[in-house]
Order: structure tokens, then C-alpha cells, then sequence
């Protein structure tokens, strides 16, 4: 029998060398991870340098977010993004410098550098951190990082100064919920909870989700509700896996408190489970049903025309907004209930913060006159945008400067004279014909069950 898995000397040869590269490419890259840290820490000492007044606390910090915010804008990085990269090129290195040393060598990779920071950075005494990262550091240069992970959890355990029931107190009072969208109109909901509540929680799910399962699997042979999910329509034999069951009764049980089909179908269309203010977008020739243009959940992402239709059916008012066929700019907004007409056509025009590479939703923004009100600035939409606190308080309180284009776009001046434009998120959008009539699309503010 011929022995499949012999290679020819001139095939190990080529193996070898692209091995070889890629073990050079990741050095590489490590190395070039550990100068940009160093650049960015370098950064952070400049923006310390510079003059900082006493005041309020909201603008104490305001050298290191208008450095934030050059970079930000320079490399298309939001600027809270490159804050926290600052901190932790800080971190990396005046807290771990033998590991940024080892980065820079490319003797451990980033991901090894990230689990040694990650887990050592508690240790607030120089010498227990100190003997912290040079056991760590041995075995990060002979394992994976995922291996180097439980290792460097352990001995971070026994060289804090803190015992764990402490910690764990002040972890716990970390704990939070956030989202993240995905594609396809779905979205992760992530909870930071005790171990001990999250491992509870995921048990109590795989409870129901079996017992579920159970139920169908014995349909016609006794089990009962043999023709009922624990969502949506009733089926003749329930065809969702456990993983699906899991998610479905967690929504349940957050959104109703039940987690049986007659309890929790009966609550969400009468709108006790879900109540939200949102802003959807629909093209009215998908409203008619001439077209297939899917509608927008503003901010977030495109959602399926069923749920748009039926949220739009149950939204109190309308806006009509005319549009450019090609930039998509807004030409103009209307209602047919008398409301505040400008701050609509704001809302409608901006979406979101309009400072480079912000996303924090128009209803968590101010609105700010580009030219101050002091120095004769309309209040006309041409003067008009959205600026959440952040970056409000940036542009009066630093030297970062904005002046607002006919068309909306807001141009960015930065402390050391760079330019960035900032455009109008419906002017992203492009038809693909020119002549066409401008588009007429029906946005529904929503206080309705959702």
C-alpha cells in the first residue's frame, strides 16, 4: 500500500520555506504592533503636555480627546476607539515593558501580549506584576496563547494583592448589557453578569429548550401540545433545533416573564412586551407593494419588509421626506400633523453624531448651531446638526474647528490644520438613475410595540 503522506524532498523544502515566512511575517507583525504602541504612548505624553485648566470635569480631558479625535479622523478610526487604544498603549508600555520588549522582538505574538496584559494588568504592586509577566512571558514563548490563557489567570489569582471575594465585588459591580448589530436584521444581545447567575441562566434556557423538545419528539405518542411552539405560529411538528429554542425562550422570558406559547404570543402583539421609540425608513413604493427596497431601522441596519410594515402600521405620525435621486441628500420634510418641521429634517438628515466616524444616535445628541448663535448663526438647517456631549463639548472647548456646507456636509478642521469632511448619512446612498424623479420615502416615528 503506497504511503499517501510521504512528501518529496523538493515538497518539505517548499513547506518549510512557507513556514518559515509566515513564522517571519508574524514577528513582523508584532514588532510593528509594539512600535505603534509606542507611538501612540508617545501620543498620550504630548497631549499631557499641553496646557490644561482647571474646570469642570467634562473638559479636563479635553487635550487627550482632541488627540483622540487627529488620529481618529487621520485613519478613519472612530475616536473613542483610538482613546482606548491609547490607554492601552499606556498600559502596555509603562505596566508590562518586558512584554512590549518581547513584542518587539517578535518572540510572542499580539494575541500572547493581549492575554498577558489582560490578566496581569490588576496587579497593582511593581514587583508581584513584575515576576507576574516574566513566568507568564516563559510560557507564552513555547505555547498558544489560548493555552497561555488559564496559565496566566492562575498565577494573576496568586499574585494579587486582593483576595478574589473582594474582586469579585468590585467586578460585579462592572456588570452591564449592551447589543451589537449583525446582518440580516438579527443582533446579539451580551449581558456581564456573576458566573454564577450567567451559568444559571444558561442553564435554566437549556431546561426549557429540552422539555420543548421532548414534547414534540413524543408527538402521538402522549406528549402534550404536541401542535404548539413556544413561538410564532402553531405547527404541525416543532422543526427548531435546541439552539433556536434556547434564543426563543430567552426572548420570551425578558419580554413577557413566561415562557409558554399562549402566555407570551398573547403578550407581544398587544404591545405589553415591547414598547420603543425608533425611527424607520420605508420607500413608499414598498409600502405599496410595487417595489422590494428593503426599509431601515435608522442607525442600525435594514430590516425585513413584514416588520417594517408592521410597525409602520401602528406609528402615531409620518414625515415624508424628498430626497436627491443621486447624492440622496434631503431636499425637504413635511407631516401631515403640524410638528417642529426643522428639528425633523434633522433628524431625518443627520441620523447619528456628526463628527467623523461617530455613531451615537441623534436622539442621545444635542443639536448645535455650527456658527454660534453669539456670533449671528441662523437657526436654519443650513447651521444646524447633531453633535452628541462628547464631541460638543470638543468643539468649544478645544481648538478643533467646523464650518457646514450647503449640501450638509460638515468640514472638520483639526488643531494642526487636516481637513475632514463629514457627510450626511443619506448622501452615501446613490440611485443608479440620474434623471429619476427625486424618491419619496415615508419615515414613522415609532412609540409603539415594536
Amino acid at each position: 500500500m503506497t504511503n499517501t503522506a510521504t512528501i518529496t524532498g523538493d515538497q518539505a523544502t517548499c513547506v518549510d520555506a512557507v513556514v518559515d515566512e509566515l513564522v517571519e511575517i508574524q514577528r513582523r507583525r508584532a514588532a510593528l504592533y509594539a512600535e505603534e504602541a509606542a507611538l501612540l504612548a508617545r501620543a498620550v505624553e504630548i497631549a499631557r503636555d499641553q496646557d490644561d485648566a482647571p474646570g469642570p470635569s467634562e473638559i479636563r480631558d479635553i487635550p487627550i480627546r482632541s488627540m483622540a479625535a487627529q488620529i481618529g479622523a487621520a485613519l478613519r478610526v472612530s475616536d473613542r476607539t483610538v482613546q482606548r487604544h491609547l490607554s492601552d498603549a499606556v498600559v502596555l508600555t509603562t505596566r508590562f515593558p518586558a512584554t512590549h520588549a518581547a513584542l518587539a522582538a517578535g518572540t510572542v505574538s499580539v494575541a500572547h501580549a493581549r492575554v498577558v496584559v489582560e490578566h496581569g494588568q490588576a496587579i497593582d504592586d511593581d514587583d508581584p506584576r513584575a515576576a507576574y509577566e516574566a513566568a507568564v512571558l516563559e510560557i507564552a514563548r513555547r505555547e498558544t496563547s489560548g493555552r497561555l490563557k488559564p496559565a496566566a489567570r492562575l498565577l494573576a489569582a496568586r499574585l494579587h494583592a486582593i483576595p478574589l471575594d473582594g474582586r469579585h465585588v468590585e467586578a460585579a459591580s462592572r456588570r452591564s448589557v449592551w447589543v451589537r448589530d449583525l446582518e440580516d436584521g438579527m443582533a446579539e444581545l451580551v449581558a456581564t453578569l456573576p458566573a454564577h447567575l450567567a451559568h444559571g441562566i444558561r442553564d435554566r434556557l437549556d431546561q426549557y429548550a429540552r422539555r420543548a423538545m421532548g414534547v414534540h419528539q413524543n408527538a402521538g405518542t402522549g406528549g402534550e401540545l404536541p401542535d404548539e411552539t413556544l413561538f410564532g405560529e402553531p405547527t404541525a411538528r416543532d422543526r427548531r433545533g435546541v439552539d433556536e429554542i434556547r434564543a426563543d425562550v430567552f426572548a420570551d422570558l425578558l419580554l413577557t416573564g413566561h415562557a409558554t406559547p399562549e402566555s407570551s404570543n398573547a403578550s407581544i402583539p398587544e404591545g405589553e412586551a415591547i414598547v420603543a421609540h425608533v425611527q424607520l425608513t420605508v420607500p413608499v413604493l414598498t409600502v405599496l407593494g410595487v417595489d422590494t427596497t428593503p426599509a431601515e431601522l435608522t442607525g442600525h441596519a435594514p430590516i425585513d419588509t413584514a416588520t417594517a410594515l408592521r410597525l409602520a402600521a401602528t406609528a402615531p405620525g409620518w414625515d415624508r421626506v424628498l430626497t436627491h435621486p443621486v447624492t440622496g441628500t434631503v431636499l425637504a420634510v413635511d407631516r401631515y400633523r403640524p410638528s417642529d418641521q426643522l428639528k425633523r429634517a434633522l433628524r431625518v438628515r443627520d441620523e447619528h453624531c456628526r463628527f467623523p466616524g461617530c455613531r451615537i444616535p441623534v436622539r442621545r445628541c444635542d443639536i448645535d448651531h455650527t456658527t454660534a448663535r453669539e456670533h449671528d448663526g441662523p437657526t436654519e438647517l443650513g447651521n444646524l446638526a447633531h453633535l452628541c456631549r462628547r464631541h460638543h463639548t470638543l468643539k468649544h472647548h478645544s481648538a478643533w474647528r467646523v464650518r457646514q456646507a450647503a449640501d450638509g456636509v460638515l468640514h472638520w478642521t483639526s488643531p494642526t490644520g487636516r481637513t475632514y469632511p463629514d457627510r450626511p448619512a443619506r448622501t452615501l446612498v446613490f440611485t443608479s438613475d440620474a434623471d429619476a424623479d427625486p424618491e419619496t420615502r415615508v419615515v414613522a416615528e415609532l412609540d409603539s410595540p415594536f
